[in-house]
């Protein structure tokens, strides 16, 4: 449905719907998408509209070239139409000639995919849940004992003028109930759609009770072979609720449905993302209206990439997004993709991760600001976050991005070798300056400052000690400091202090690394996060190496952030093991001391050090020794009641 052939397809029925020789027609007139009108004035919305488009009858318009937009407004001005709408074009779209030709944005609703990359109860159930998955086959089992379920080839319909004379008056019911202005799915469109060069495509959904047909749909095979499109659904009945669920049974039923054909997606539509992720949707593709008529002043931006910081270092000023990642906001499921060069006979394997990772960048943010200690993480949007190959890359990508030679990095031991060793594997200078305090918590912040790096690296809480710095601290070294501050908060989900995500919006300086390997168990998606101001996350993504970020772990992440229960339960788990150990092993006569813990861990100073880590190693037990680090100390996981009880039988054994 995105090539021309189909568009120009679509613009017949919609001028058969409208019942003129060209689509033009007031902006009211577009029934439900009114909505994205509203703030326009009356004017605006009564005046003669060419639609650029077969909106509503395709998932969206591809945005016009410059020889087509040419044409276009050449036929506006023909038909003496001052006003022009493009409909539903895809954000990522080249919009280019759209914005010079003096066409304004408007933002309306988002297209929603559901893809389909196994059977389709365990996608949904790791997509929705088990309950929401069981409530879907519960809908549609009640469904089949009350009404069949029917499919009737568009270019057979003339067969079926029952099915026909029910399409049409269930859509002009729809009309009626939302208070539209005029059915776009009436007879003479239908007719317009099954004499076209879309019939073969296209099939009419049915759903048939007794005495009655109680739903009536379109969908359309893609010109790829390889998902379905759904166009529209009418339902008989004046009930909200009963309409959802028969929505749902709808689309878990097409799922079934495609997924038995070897289809590898089901387009749901436009939508609230909200409503189309409980159906299963994984993939949501934000759409603009662009308009231009006499009242409306195009903004200034022009829609442009975010302006780079004034931190990133002198080559990445010079150099753009690399290859197709400066393509990410398109996608690709409905393409013939002939551009990448791999095997087209090995399935999906064979095929380049997605690139566009914006609705899995504010699903997170959206999932984290609900937690305790994030406030402000709300004012942040996609444009704010990187994923990377798990935490520690975002630290190279960093030190890459925003720093020359010469330049020096601050570190503050004992914390996570890797900084140093990247820093060193750059040639930067590495300063130390060491933690102090009796549980290790306060910063030497005029030793940081006199050094004057260009970045400082907490890591808080603290690995492997388990602390947290000073709050006030760590804000004086963020308002005095002239360079970056990098704060690794791998395991801020087990504090019960808050995250520094939430201060992103007022420090241009403020770097915080996320990762989604520790709390919410996907160590092996590898999949870390940058938060930061969008000048430095444009200067990180200049250097990143695109396809990093693999289907399977987007999957594996998307899946975790919308199910996050059982995440925050274990965590609460965790936390509770945790402070029963750290009770345990304060008493226990092999340990010396248990460090204040605000994560997974426990750093433990231990009575006989060597005995003990060998007595453990003989057990099969691993722990981290971190003796060469701070004497006489090892950094103990939290496991399992069972883990933990065999630890404790170890380290008595020792003794």
């Amino acid at each position: 449905m995105r090539r021309s052939a189909d568009i120009d397809a679509l613009q017949h029925v919609l001028s058969a719907a409208l019942g003129s020789g060209t689509p033009v027609c007031p902006l009211a007139r577009l029934g439900h998408d009114t909505g994205s009108f509203a703030a326009l004035d009356p004017a605006v919305l009564e005046r003669p509209t060419l639609i650029g488009g077969g909106a509503p009858y395709h998932p969206s318009s591809p945005a016009p070239t410059p020889h087509a937009l040419d044409e276009l407004v050449r036929h506006a001005e023909e038909l003496d139409v001052a006003q022009i709408l493009v409909p539903h074009v895809r954000r990522g779209d080249d919009t280019g000639a759209l914005r010079a030709a003096g066409f304004v944005s408007l933002a309306t609703e988002s297209e929603g995919v559901v893809r389909l990359t196994g059977d389709v109860d365990e996608v949904l159930r790791a997509r929705v849940g088990a309950e929401r998955l069981q409530d879907l086959r519960r809908r549609d089992l009640a469904l089949s004992h009350e009404a069949t379920w029917e499919r009737i080839p568009l270019s057979e319909l003339d067969g079926s003028p029952w099915a026909r004379d029910a399409f049409v008056r269930l859509h002009q019911r729809r009309v009626g109930r939302d208070g539209g202005h005029g059915c776009l799915y009436n007879a003479e469109a239908l007719d317009a759609l099954a004499r076209g060069a879309l019939a073969d495509r296209t099939e009419m959904l049915l759903r048939r009770g007794e005495n009655t047909v109680v739903q009536a749909g379109l969908i359309a095979m893609s010109h790829t072979g390889r998902g379905i499109y759904s166009l529209t659904q009418a339902v008989d009945h004046d009930d909200p609720a009963v309409r959802r669920d028969l929505r749902a049974a709808t689309v878990y039923r097409l799922c079934l449905d495609a997924r038995r054909s070897g289809l590898e997606w089901v387009h749901l539509g436009r939508g609230d993302v909200h409503h189309m992720r409980r159906l299963g949707a994984d993939l949501f593709i934000p759409l603009d209206h662009w308009l231009r008529a006499p009242d409306l002043v195009p903004p200034e931006d022009g829609g442009a990439e975010p302006e780079l910081s004034e931190f990133a270092a002198p080559p990445v000023t010079g150099v753009p997004v690399p290859g197709p990642a400066r393509f990410r906001h398109v996608p690709r499921f409905d393409t013939i993709d002939l551009s990448s060069n791999t095997s087209p006979f090995l399935g999906a394997a064979g095929e380049y991760p997605h690139l566009d990772t914006t609705e899995p960048a504010a699903t997170y943010l959206n999932t984290i600001s609900t937690l305790p200690g994030h406030g402000g993480v709300e004012a942040l949007g996609p444009d704010h976050l990187l994923f990377s190959s798990g935490s520690v890359d975002g630290v190279m990508l960093l030190l890459t991005a925003l720093t020359s030679p010469g330049e020096r990095v601050c570190v503050t031991p004992p914390t996570f070798p890797l900084y140093g060793h990247f820093a060193h594997l750059l040639r930067l200078p590495v300063v130390q300056v060491s933690l102090y305090g009796d549980d290790l918590t306060q910063l030497d912040i005029q030793r940081i400052l006199a050094a004057d790096p260009r970045v400082t690296i907490l890591c808080d809480p603290n690995n492997p000690v388990g602390t947290r710095h000073d709050p006030e601290q760590v804000r004086d070294l963020l308002v005095r400091g002239r360079g970056l501050v990098v704060i690794d908060e791998a395991y801020v989900e087990f504090s019960e202090n808050p995250s520094y995500a939430g201060l992103i919006g007022r420090h241009e300086n403020l770097i915080v690394l996320r990762t989604l390997s520790k709390a919410w168990g996907l160590a092996s998606a590898r999949c870390g996060i940058a938060l930061a101001q969008p000048g430095i996350i444009e200067a990180l993504r200049r250097v990143q190496v695109p396809f990093g970020f693999t289907n399977a772990s987007q999957h594996a992440v998307r899946d975790r952030l919308t199910n996050s229960r059982p995440v925050l339960a274990g965590v609460q788990r965790i936390r509770a093991e945790r402070d029963r150990m750290a009770s345990v092993l304060a008493e226990h006569p092999a340990v010396a001391r248990v460090f204040p813990s605000e994560t997974n861990f426990l750093f433990v100073r231990l009575h006989k050090h060597e005995r003990v880590m060998d007595q453990l190693r003989g057990a099969g037990i691993l722990v981290a020794d971190t003796g060469r680090v701070i004497p006489d100390t090892c950094r103990i996981t939290i496991g399992d009641r069972r883990a933990n009880t065999a630890l404790l039988e170890a380290l008595s054994s020792a003794l």
